[in-house]
């Protein structure tokens, strides 16, 4: 048994949430101090769906993360990175997975996630000389502000310099507004290995992304 006075009590307003159709608990000061609680636990986090709604970590594990569906063949160099699947396909099934209600919000977020590559690069300072090695990936989850529509964090792991035999690469994930987290790799089999070790941490709170090796701004 939990040695935490406040377990059982938290226990029940993590179930509220998950029965709310809009994440939804009393205002009354018991329960808010339960949400904090669980906020600082990461086992909750605000609904960008519903407007002062809650979402659980336990429901948002059981949604798909989407990123290239043929990665790994480009991780165990069965087909070369230039094959990776197109970010605006990678987007498109991210957006084909929401409630029909909430496409049309999803797609007004389509050019910062998913546009030309020159628009990332620049934001870290890199000239855009040739398109690098950029893909996309989405995952369930929250930053200091609250993510796209569903809950989720969109991010991508990308070739630094034009010269593809030599050059660093990258790996940034963003909420809706500017929180961003940032990890520097050495090559693209570092990069890649670490996409695929944030694919499998999510769902998280970005902040948990230090502990990953990520530096936060």
């Amino acid at each position: 048994m939990s040695q935490n006075p406040n377990s059982q009590f938290d226990q029940t307003v993590l179930d509220m949430i998950e029965h709310s159709p809009v994440g939804a608990v009393p205002v009354t000061p018991a329960y808010q101090d339960a949400v904090r609680r669980l906020y600082a636990s990461h086992q909750a986090y605000p609904d960008v769906d519903h407007k002062d709604g809650h979402v659980t970590a336990r429901s948002l594990i059981k949604l798909p993360s989407f990123y290239a569906s043929n990665l790994d063949a480009v991780v165990a160099g069965q087909i070369a990175a230039e094959a990776l699947e197109s970010n605006k396909s990678i987007f498109d099934r991210y957006v084909h997975s929401l409630p029909a209600n909430r496409h049309a919000k999803a797609e007004s977020y389509r050019l910062t996630v998913a546009g030309k590559v020159a628009h990332h690069r620049a934001k870290h300072g890199v000239e855009a000389v040739h398109d690098p090695i950029h893909t996309l990936f989405l995952v369930p989850g929250t930053g200091p502000h609250p993510g796209l529509p569903g809950n989720y964090l969109y991010g991508s792991a990308f070739q630094v310099s034009a010269d593809a035999a030599t050059s660093r690469w990258a790996v940034n994930l963003h909420d809706s507004d500017d929180g961003a987290a940032l990890f520097d790799a050495a090559n693209m089999a570092e990069g890649l290995a670490k996409l695929q070790e944030v694919l499998s941490s999510a769902p998280f709170n970005m902040n948990e992304l230090e502990a990953l090796g990520f530096r936060l701004g």
